[in-house]
């Protein structure tokens, strides 16, 4: 296809405000589609978690043919979390298009995305999505857009970016409010006007930058990139620049793009077009793909450092080996190699122990993600309380700091400042919206550990919070996010009703009755400070006095069913977090 014919572009956006449900509207429309085809809800989200959590972990590349012209769209994550998705994708593309919701407007991850498109030059398009709400203020919120830009140091030209008002599930968009459209033209029409054609001269030697992977059955490892310059054509050889500097020969045994939602085979790409190689083995993202003859690098994009650490290890309770596939040290390295190729944020590190490894991300998210991946594979393991890392510049440590965004009733107002007041945090602005008020806070990444659940109990479950990193600040105070100590099993066996009927007076139990327990492992979260030892498997004598039957006048309050997320919070120093493919449980690092 013609050069000028193509246009590259990312749709990027806090989460939850329409970026999948845009490019579903946006696929519809542009026919790719018969008429009778059931189509799913956020097609793009592949994945299984991404369809749980409703969230983009990985970005998705798919194409769309308008008026003959190729648009090839790149649905990013939302989360600040997944950051390094939206880094590399930046030099895939010429412009972005960002969402912002007309009811919140910018949020956290609105700034962080954008602040990362802006630093690429790259061309925005303001798209003021949700218009249809009964609470939208499109006005409102293109004056805080604009404020964000200037914020950020736009250029004059992406001061004068284009805005457009979207309802991305009805699938309209409109340049003017007061002439409502019925689909989603004024937004093609945009996007060819307003984003370049990519750039490359086609006649110079292959440069390609990887910047995304993909997996198939039959052909194993596929790499994406756009073509920087020239042409290549299947069955060429090829030249692969590692990130190290080496260079090793390599064969293109496929040659595809997207055509909507499905790959198809072609015989030669040239230089703007977006395309997925196959047969080229393990090549990393960051690796540039180039001309045999003279293999010249391609710039990688450098990815944003990160800010908090767990220890990965493998499982060494009493119950190992009971319910993983894989649970050797080795099996776990293996894992973790893996994991770095594709997911650039990711640092792992060796420890002074061969079962040990430091696992470095962008944040909780992003490390629980890559845990619950792992034990939903079969591998079976155990995780540290995540720390944050610290690092010296000048002679002066430094922490990450996170700009924190909560959205409560009103009545709660007072109980959310209690909550954040030692957490060494500073409010930086109050909105109220109604019957709503939104409290904007600066505070170290520490303080979030443990903030969600006790946000959650303080405000009776109607606490709404966004955080995204923000900068790299001195060191803060001390900040001690769990007051209450852990109930700790005293013996290994099954636990009874008999004995959680009393031990539930000492705190909230995690398990309920017939859970096996060993000795060391938390089975719940003591009210006061300190730790306590209790038996869970008591049992009740019996005499010619008692029946076997009295335990089923047992009342028993419900255990506390937590999440992953939930556990990495709750971890104290001194515990790890045992993950298996079907059980979450928590224990002493060293069992008494």
């Amino acid at each position: 296809m013609e050069q000028s014919k193509i246009r590259n572009l990312a749709i990027i956006a806090h989460v939850d405000h329409g970026k999948t449900t845009l490019v579903d509207s946006m696929l519809k429309q542009s026919g790719i589609f018969h008429q009778r085809q059931v189509v799913r809800e956020r097609v793009l989200d592949r994945g299984e978690l991404e369809r749980e959590r409703g969230i983009t972990i990985m970005s998705k590349h798919t194409s769309i043919n308008y008026q003959g012209y190729k648009l090839n769209i790149v649905d990013t994550p939302g989360h600040a979390d997944f950051g390094s998705e939206v880094e590399r994708i930046c030099q895939m593309v010429d412009g972005v298009l960002l969402l912002v919701d007309a009811v919140e407007g910018p949020m956290p991850q609105t700034r962080f995305v954008l602040r990362k498109a802006l630093s690429q030059n790259l061309v925005p398009i303001v798209v003021i999505n949700k218009i249809d709400r009964p609470q939208a203020r499109p006005d409102v919120t293109l004056d805080k857009v604009l404020d964000l830009f200037i914020e950020l140091g736009a250029t004059e030209k992406q001061l004068e970016f284009p805005v457009l008002y979207a309802a991305a599930r009805a699938g309209t968009a409109t340049a003017d409010l007061n002439q409502p459209k019925e689909d989603l033209e004024d937004l093609f029409k945009t996007i060819i006007e307003e984003i370049p054609a990519p750039g490359g001269d086609r006649i110079r030697p292959f440069q390609l930058a990887v910047a995304m992977l993909e997996y198939d059955s039959y052909l194993g490892r596929q790499v994406v990139g756009r073509i920087a310059n020239g042409t290549v054509r299947e069955r060429d050889e090829v030249a692969v620049i590692f990130p190290d500097g080496t260079v090793e020969k390599r064969r293109v045994a496929t040659l595809a793009h997207y055509r909507g939602l499905q790959k198809e085979q072609i015989d030669q790409a040239q230089a703007g077009e977006i395309v997925v190689i196959g047969g080229l083995g393990d090549v990393p993202v960051g690796a540039t793909i180039a001309d045999p003859q003279s293999p010249q690098a391609l710039p990688f994009v450098e990815i944003d450092e990160p800010t908090i650490s767990m220890v990965f290890s493998a499982n060494k309770s009493p119950f190992a080996g009971r319910e993983g596939q894989f649970v050797t040290s080795r099996n776990l390295k293996e894992r973790l190699a893996r994991e770095m190729e594709d997911n650039v944020g990711l640092v792992v590190e060796p420890t002074d122990s061969p079962d040990a490894f430091v696992v470095s991300g962008r944040g909780e998210l992003h490390l629980s993600i890559l845990i619950e991946t792992m034990r939903r594979e079969g591998y079976e393991f155990e995780v540290s309380r995540p720390k944050v890392i610290v690092r010296e510049v000048d002679g002066e440590k430094l922490e990450p700091y996170e700009e924190l965004l909560v959205d409560v009733p009103s009545d709660y107002v007072g109980q959310v400042m209690e909550l954040l007041g030692p957490r060494q945090s500073e409010l930086k602005r109050m909105e109220t919206r109604g019957e709503q008020t939104v409290l904007e806070f600066v505070l170290p990444t520490r303080g979030l550990f443990g903030l969600r659940a006790e946000l959650l109990t303080a405000t009776r479950g109607e606490a709404v919070m966004y955080h995204a990193f923000h900068h790299w600040g001195p060191l803060a105070g001390e900040i001690n996010p769990r007051q209450q100590g852990s109930l700790v099993a005293f013996e290994t066996g099954t636990a009874t009703s008999f004995a959680l009927e009393n031990a539930q007076l000492r705190g909230e139990l995690f398990i309920g009755p017939g859970v096996e327990v060993y000795r060391g492992m938390v089975v719940g979260e003591h009210s006061r400070a300190g730790d306590l030892q209790i038996n869970v498997c008591k049992r009740k004598h019996l005499t010619n006095l008692r029946s076997s039957t009295a335990d089923i006048s047992a009342k028993l309050i419900p255990p506390k069913v937590m999440s992953l997320e939930q556990y990495l919070e709750f971890l104290a120093e001194d515990e790890l977090l045992e993950v298996t493919p079907k059980s979450l449980r928590v224990r002493k690092r060293e069992i008494p």
